[in-house]
């Protein structure tokens, strides 16, 4: 670096705008983002790691996508090529691709290529970039404001990962100002500054978000306000107000906010919310939204979702619109506000989106002709007959009479479905009646069909419907999507799977969690094989962290494991983990390992309330005797104290996790089955048990040997039968306690 080019740096680092100023460096610095960047997520992991691959940060401005680029800057053994897609061009891209190739090939070094507002580049830029990110010759890294789906080239994206950074938490500006505050080098560590809490308040408030405008405004404040006699810069209310005095508000009429905040407005219009409604109508005047584009949606609405409902509704909104244009702004919020109210509060219908199915109605089917009486008459009614046979409806008692005007191949057919709503429900028995009436005419004066066919029962349909029933993978599917329903995953979530020996939960997980982490814990060193053997057909950085332990020396691995990255778990799920004894202890040894916000979440089978087999049994294939010795057998089963699966009670235990964690509930889900009862399932519940004994073992604990094959005997009936199998599963929520 030459004499001029270090005195320039020199400049920028110390005459800089304050925000450029306390712009982080390290990850150890960088504020806010934990979704993307906290402990154990994937884009920090990668960064340590320095397994970058190409990126795209998206998100509003202050929140952090160029800081992150440099900090990558600052970490990476890669070259690092920064350009702005205002100032750059084709040029610039053959620059830096020239320079990629030249450290790849002579140093065998990779190249990052940073592009800060990615998406000002035109389709040509673009496409000048893709085929060296495809072949690897630079890693891209992309900053943008606008949604990349939108505004990137759809190959960029497809090739990159998107991480959306989101606008500042309160908490996180407040740090950003500290930090500001107490910086000697970069900040204003060296000079006495105090700033009044509420004025601190104000600047947090108003920056909404954007750490930059934040800085900005603090920068106004302190360079503006002269020390007292102490040498104290004093940063009072008055002054905040004066340093940053209106909101910004994010609003692009052409990108993401103007077509997501419309979208707000109109869905809390069709879910009859007012207040919501005037609040996101206040977000688009405030940003200078044309009304006219406001006014021409909820005319839309007015049709689309209030319909016959009301059909005042479009009269009002399109009376409210010319009353807009007559007065214009302001007075003109009148008639705006007005017409959102009357939407949002009047009753609602979608009945005309029947004639969407008419429409595919007349695409699907071949096209039928009109039927004669409903021709027109007045050029070949001599002729052809044309209109003969028409009623008409005004010379009849209520000016209708029952007759079709549909064609001849879609009589029956129904598109108009009026709902109960408002003036809706007054015209809905009237047109059920009158359609009754039409197909009572219709059916008179039909023919009956030809029987045109006749074919023998088809023995591989009967064997079809024959066919062996097996609903378990289905079963687990619908357990695995409950527990995933209620655990509300977020993609930058860290997941601790405690029983991932089948790997059911767990490839979910990874599914769903993309831009964070999960964690398997398997119980033993086959399944640890199988998971790792199956985990090598992901990406390194998308692979589960597998924990070999079992759950009872769990919570003491990850202290030994986790110690150092301070990992806590947004969700821990498992399924049928408590099968031991001490089922409170284990939960309550899980618990400190969740994130404030974090829960956990199990599935566990309810043994007690299992189908019993007795009750599919004829009465009368067992003397009454036997079969009450049977059920008293049976039921001890399900009875056994000293067995760990049948001696709790879900909602016994849902009390004892409330005493750890008072929030704690319980969902329990009960199932049906359809089973057949195959020979080899026979056996099975009357063979010797391994490690847990088998039906038969329990009943020869009650029963006498001659009594048990007298019971097998009799369950031989239900042989090749398919019965309803009862189960039930109590699904727990614990969330993470109070500290």
């Amino acid at each position: 670096m030459s004499l001029f080019e270090q005195h320039r740096q020199h400049l920028i680092d110390t005459e800089a705008p304050l925000a450029a100023r306390m712009r982080p460096r390290s990850l150890d610095e960088f504020i806010g983002q934990d979704h993307i960047i906290g402990q154990g997520r994937l884009l920090r992991r990668a960064i340590q790691a320095d397994q970058i691959s190409s990126l795209i940060f998206y998100g509003a401005p202050g929140t952090g996508k160029t800081t992150l680029a440099r900090i990558i800057a600052n970490t990476t053994r890669a070259h690092f090529i920064s350009i702005n897609a205002v100032l750059a061009g084709v040029k610039e891209i053959r620059e830096a691709i020239a320079t990629a190739q030249e450290k790849l090939g002579m140093y065998s070094q990779r190249t990052i290529l940073f592009v800060d507002e990615v998406h000002r580049f035109n389709k040509a830029q673009q496409d000048a970039l893709l085929p060296w990110v495809e072949n690897g010759t630079v890693i891209l890294i992309g900053a943008t404001t606008e949604n990349p789906y939108f505004e990137v080239n759809k190959a960029l994206v497809s090739r990159s990962r998107i991480f959306q950074l989101k606008p500042l938490q309160e908490k996180d500006l407040e740090r950003v100002i500290d930090q500001a505050l107490h910086d000697g080098e970069h900040g204003y560590g060296k000079l006495k500054v105090q700033i009044e809490a509420d004025a601190c308040a104000h600047l947090v408030n108003v920056a909404n978000g954007d750490a930059r405008a934040l800085l900005n405004a603090l920068e106004l404040a302190v360079e503006t306000t002269s020390a007292d006699a102490d040498g104290v810069i004093q940063i009072s209310m008055a002054i905040a107000e004066e340093s940053i005095q209106q909101r910004a508000v994010l609003y692009d009429k052409e990108g993401d906010v103007h077509f997501d905040t419309i979208s707000a407005f109109i869905k809390s219009l069709r879910g009859s919310d007012p207040d919501a409604a005037l609040y996101w109508l206040a977000r688009m005047v405030y940003a200078g939204e044309d009304p006219r584009f406001i006014f021409r949606r909820m005319l839309i609405l007015a049709g689309e979702d209030v319909g016959l409902a009301d059909p005042n509704a479009v009269v009002i909104v399109h009376a409210c619109a010319e009353t807009f244009d007559r007065v214009g702004m302001p007075e003109g919020r009148y008639p705006l506000a007005q017409a959102a109210l009357y939407l949002a509060t009047a009753p609602k219908s979608n009945s005309v989106m029947g004639f969407f199915d008419a429409l595919a109605s007349v695409e699907q089917e071949r096209e039928s002709e009109v039927p004669n009486p409903l021709r027109d008459s007045n050029r070949d009614k001599h002729s052809f007959g044309h209109g003969a046979n028409y009623l008409y409806p005004h010379s009849y008692r209520e000016h209708w009479i029952a007759q079709q005007y549909l064609p001849n191949s879609l009589q029956g057919q129904v598109f108009y479905q009026p709902s109960d709503r408002g003036y809706e429900n007054q015209i809905q028995q009237q047109v059920a009646q009158r359609r009754e009436a039409q197909l009572a005419a219709a059916v008179e004066g039909m023919a009956l069909p030809e029987v045109l066919t006749f074919s023998p029962t088809d023995s591989g349909m009967d064997r079809w419907l024959q066919r062996t029933l097996s609903q378990t993978g289905a079963r687990l599917g619908e357990v695995r999507d409950r527990l995933f329903s209620l655990a509300h995953l977020q993609r930058h979530h860290v997941i601790l799977d405690l029983n991932a020996g089948s790997g059911l939960l767990t490839w979910e997980a990874l599914r769903r969690v993309p831009e964070g982490g999960v964690y398997s814990c398997v119980w033993n060193s086959a399944d640890a094989i199988a998971l790792q053997e199956q985990a090598t057909m992901l990406p390194e950085l998308s692979r589960p962290v597998i924990l070999q332990v079992s759950l009872q020396d769990l919570p003491q691995q990850l202290a030994d494991d986790l110690k150092c990255d301070r990992i806590k778990f947004d969700r821990i799920i498992g399924r049928n983990v408590l099968t031991a004894e001490d089922k409170l202890e284990r939960v309550r040894s899980l618990l400190p390992w969740l994130h404030p916000d974090g829960r956990l979440l199990l599935a566990e089978t309810v043994s007690r309330q299992t189908q019993r087999l007795y009750r599919l049994l004829e009465a009368n294939l067992l003397s009454k005797k036997l079969l009450q010795r049977l059920q008293d057998a049976e039921e001890a089963i399900y009875h056994n104290a000293a067995d760990p699966l049948m001696n709790w009670d879900a909602d016994k235990l849902l009390k004892q996790f409330q005493a750890i964690a008072p929030a704690a509930s319980l969902q329990l889900e009960h199932y049906a089955t359809d089973l057949r009862v195959t020979p080899a399932l026979l056996d099975r519940w009357f063979s010797a048990g391994g490690d847990r004994p088998s039906y038969g073992d329990h009943l020869s604990r009650s029963l006498s040997h001659s009594e048990v094959e007298t019971v097998r005997k009799a369950m031989t009936q239900l042989a090749n039968r398919v019965v309803s199998w009862e189960s039930a599963i109590a699904f727990y929520q614990i969330p993470a306690p109070l500290l």
